[in-house]
């Protein structure tokens, strides 16, 4: 189980942005789907660590990482989150083994143990890696850049793994094949998968529920397996329609959308 209840606030000289949001949810694959600026970023970081909540709470699996009420704020490392960044954060000086690696050592254990060096291996296998893992980032094409991404988002046996636009740096006509292996990635380590989004094929090819933001808000929960809706408020996004194809797709796209018209 993922449960999320968020408030917070960022700021500078010219604007501001208020993050309140709340969900809950135990299917193997969720989507916060929206428009850019929504704040589905800032509730990924928020549940990772990275930034701090003014408000709220964050609890998975009924293991609680963050309480404002109760004063507890668990440190990113201590949370046991794998976090796939939009444009995958790979060290560009590090090899592929040293990427999916560096989340195994610190600067009290430089060393990989024999067990982390057989985690590192199995996973170099596992994502078809192994001939690549003394080769850089720079030379790899995008998808291979994503699989060492998930690999090292892996290695630290994460109790769920959070995706941010995790096909926005790709070519288009890569991003079909690459959505059906991170779903074999899921089912293979079974682990819970919370995704961010603002592309409509990427919900529908993948998720299981979707939670629809709208101006740091979720304003709308989709079952995407029977698109049964529950509405949190009333307020249309602004994304352009995507062609129908087949019924319930176009009842998960009109859902997702907010336009009654599709």
């Amino acid at each position: 189980m993922i449960d999320v209840d968020l408030k917070l606030t960022v700021a500078d000289a010219r604007r501001r942005f208020d993050l309140a949001v709340r969900f809950a949810t135990d299917v193997p694959f969720a989507a916060l789907y929206g428009p850019s600026g929504s704040g589905k970023t800032l509730t990924l970081q928020a549940i990772a660590g990275l930034l701090r909540p003014s408000a709220g709470h964050v609890r998975i699996d009924g293991r609680t990482l963050y309480d404002s009420a109760q004063g507890i704020d668990l440190p990113p490392p201590a949370r046991r989150i794998g976090y796939l960044f939009q444009h995958y954060a790979l060290f560009p000086h590090l090899t592929v083994r040293q990427n999916i690696a560096f989340g195994l050592t610190s600067w009290h254990r430089r060393y990989l143990s024999a067990q982390a060096r057989e985690r590192v291996a199995a996973l170099l296998e596992s994502f078809d890696l192994t001939a690549l893992a003394d080769s850089r980032p720079a030379t790899l094409s995008g998808g291979q850049q994503q699989r060492v991404a998930l690999a090292r988002a892996l290695a630290c046996e994460p109790q769920v793994l959070l995706l941010d636009e995790p096909f926005a740096s790709l070519n288009p006509m890569l991003r079909q094949s690459l959505r059906r292996e991170l779903a074999q990635v899921r089912r293979q380590w079974n682990i819970p998968v919370l995704m961010i989004t603002h592309d409509v094929e990427d919900v529908i090819e993948l998720a299981d529920v979707a939670f629809v933001y709208e101006g740091g808000q979720v304003v709308r929960e989709i079952d995407m397996h029977n698109a049964d809706s529950r509405e949190f408020a009333r307020q249309q996004l602004c994304v352009g329609p995507t062609a129908p194809a087949d019924p319930l797709r176009d009842t998960l796209r009109r859902l997702l959308l907010g336009n009654s018209k599709l």
